[in-house]
């Protein structure tokens, strides 16, 4: 039972999860803030996501929180965030 966890953990989840974007204070607001993202990537994806469409770069500061409550961690993967705290369906990232 052991290796059959380990195996279907080490399976990519290839399932999309929708995230919303939200823009704070004099952030950019993007012209489209619904993605679908695959389940499977680590936050750390969404970040580099965020900066490439808001044309930034990476040594731009550029803080991410989910529900305006906490940061998460770069290597937290985006299923889990999604099935942890999740809004009517959506993941939502503020920024």
């Amino acid at each position: 039972p052991a290796l059959e966890a380990l195996e279907a953990y080490k399976r990519r989840d290839g399932s999309k999860v929708i995230v919303r974007f939200r823009a704070v204070g004099n952030a950019p607001i993007m012209k489209q803030n619904y993605y679908k993202i695959t389940a499977s990537n680590r936050f750390q994806a969404v970040i580099q996501f965020l900066r490439k469409e808001l044309g930034w770069k990476p040594t731009d500061p550029l803080f991410t929180y989910i529900n305006m409550a906490f940061s998460p961690a770069p290597d937290d993967t985006v299923s889990n965030l999604f099935k942890c705290f999740a809004t009517e369906g959506h993941l939502i990232v503020n920024y």
